[in-house]
């Protein structure tokens, strides 16, 4: 399986997916994941997984569960406790043309191979002029999860959405991780692919067209999953489903918010973002990650470049505390942004920090 493969295919146009939103099914995002996996490998033989525990045990949180018994031991590979080695090994088989998909059992792990993600594989196709492609991708839970610590919270987002070389993709629903994982595969360039341990269990509504083997969304298009004309509100992964929340309350008291769900980080979806700021004049943008060189940050940067004169505000960002993840659970929740902070954040955007009733 991991024999020479030289394979110089044509870059696909993301002009040819389709985008679809009615609602039917429920799926979880756990099996969203594992279903676009098991077509993917289905459909093209020079993918295959690697990673801790991906076969044997079927993945540490279920999501490669079944594809070994489907795809045998040459396209499932367990690997030792070794990052550095097995995301060597990944990259130089995708150098061959083969189409791996790395699991990290934590994206904090991967800091043990980071020489690999980005020296290797991010910088391979520019330092070649084109002459090599490294379609691999790498996987796994980023962010905070619940009581795990320090070592097991960081979110990358901001790391790795800072590279050039590099398509950074960060799913909220199960129509994000079908659609974005599959396109990750499918893709002729290194797409580190952040998940949500907390997300994995959630159901999610899916449109057949979304479970058709040949649905795929487009990397670097954002998606307005409530529309607004006060506030716009900017959030990834498990923090788009806290801006929603956010909106319904804001709703109640007469702000009407816009909720952009990012789905990739690099490339950002900055014409969507910037269309909206001039819609509602105001932003808020949250991310679990540190304030400092963050991913809000680099919105706010866009919106004030490309719209500042459509401000009707100061922007607001909502982050994590600047500390390492505390594992006292009581500071571990006053390190983490919650809904209430979106909230209040929207209000000052909106210069309602107080009830309108009081205000009156």
């Amino acid at each position: 399986m991991l024999g020479v493969i030289r394979n110089k295919s044509i870059r696909p146009s993301f002009s040819t997916f389709r985008f679809f939103s009615s609602s039917a099914k429920q799926m979880t995002v756990r099996d969203a994941l594992n279903s676009a996996l098991d077509e993917e490998m289905s459909a093209d033989s020079k993918v295959f997984l690697m990673g801790e525990e991906v076969g044997e045990y079927q993945g540490a949180y279920k999501i490669t569960k079944g594809l070994l018994e489907k795809y045998g031991p040459e396209r499932v590979l367990d690997t030792p406790i070794t990052e550095a080695g097995f995301t060597g090994i990944g990259v130089g088989a995708a150098y061959y043309g083969l189409k791996p998909v790395v699991e990290f059992m934590t994206f904090n792990f991967s800091m043990q191979a980071i020489d690999h993600i980005i020296n290797s594989a991010a910088k391979s196709n520019y330092m070649s002029a084109g002459q090599i492609s490294v379609p691999i991708v790498f996987r796994g839970p980023n962010g905070a999860a619940a009581g795990v610590g320090a070592q097991h919270s960081h979110c990358y987002a901001s790391w790795y959405g800072s590279c050039p070389g590099l398509k950074v993709l960060a799913p909220y629903s199960a129509e994000d991780a079908r659609g974005l994982l599959k396109a990750a595969i499918r893709d002729p360039d290194p797409v580190v692919f952040l998940e949500n341990e907390l997300l994995y269990g959630e159901s999610f509504p899916v449109s057949a067209e979304v479970l058709d083997s040949s649905f795929c969304l487009p990397i670097g298009k954002a998606k307005i999953e409530r529309e607004g004309k006060d506030v716009t509100i900017t959030a990834f992964s498990k923090m788009v489903g806290f801006a929603l929340k956010a909106a319904e309350i804001l709703e109640k008291e007469g702000i009407s918010a816009e909720v952009i769900n990012l789905r990739s980080i690099r490339p950002l979806d900055r014409p969507t973002i910037n269309a909206s700021v001039r819609k509602t004049n105001r932003l808020v943008t949250v991310e679990e990650g540190f304030p400092q060189h963050g991913v809000g940050a680099e919105i706010c940067t866009s919106v004030i470049e490309e719209s500042f004169g459509y401000l009707d505000a100061p922007v607001e960002r909502i982050a994590g505390a600047d500390v390492p993840m505390p594992y006292a659970a009581n500071l571990e929740r006053l390190a983490v942004p919650h809904v209430e902070d979106i909230v209040r954040a929207a209000k000052r955007a909106c210069h309602r920090s107080v009830p309108l009733a009081a205000a009156a």
